[in-house]
């Protein structure tokens, strides 16, 4: 079993900048591929990005160049830092971890609130 602690949502201002944290329990975080989705009201969950268990990483294209997601398997915990953040970045913000034979984990998830 895994469980995934979000952290760092809050409230920012169009234009600003925010680092959500993802924190892992389990042993074998270092194989684990972790994502980062998000969730606006009355939409459907949406994949933002991914970083692999060998450091590639992969963005949505709304994202591009003002997210980075990255990860420290000393700490089990992957980052996500958002820059240049717009109105419509605000959701809930949700870290996934899964790979081959590890299973499939969700967090809570971490509110994203962001005003123009």
């Amino acid at each position: 079993q895994v469980q995934l602690v979000e952290s760092g949502g809050g409230l920012v201002q169009a234009g600003g900048s925010l680092r959500l944290s993802c924190v892992a329990s389990g042993r074998i975080f270092s194989r684990a591929d972790m994502g980062w989705y998000r969730q606006a009201p009355g939409k459907a969950r949406e994949w933002v990005a991914t970083i692999l268990s060998g450091g590639h990483t992969v963005y949505a294209d709304f994202v591009k160049g003002r997210f980075t997601i990255s990860r420290d398997n000393a700490k089990n915990t992957v980052f996500l830092q958002m820059n240049s953040l717009k109105p419509e970045d605000t959701a809930a913000y949700f870290c996934r971890y899964y790979g081959a034979g590890l299973g499939d984990y969700w967090g809570q998830g971490t509110q994203v609130t962001v005003s123009s």
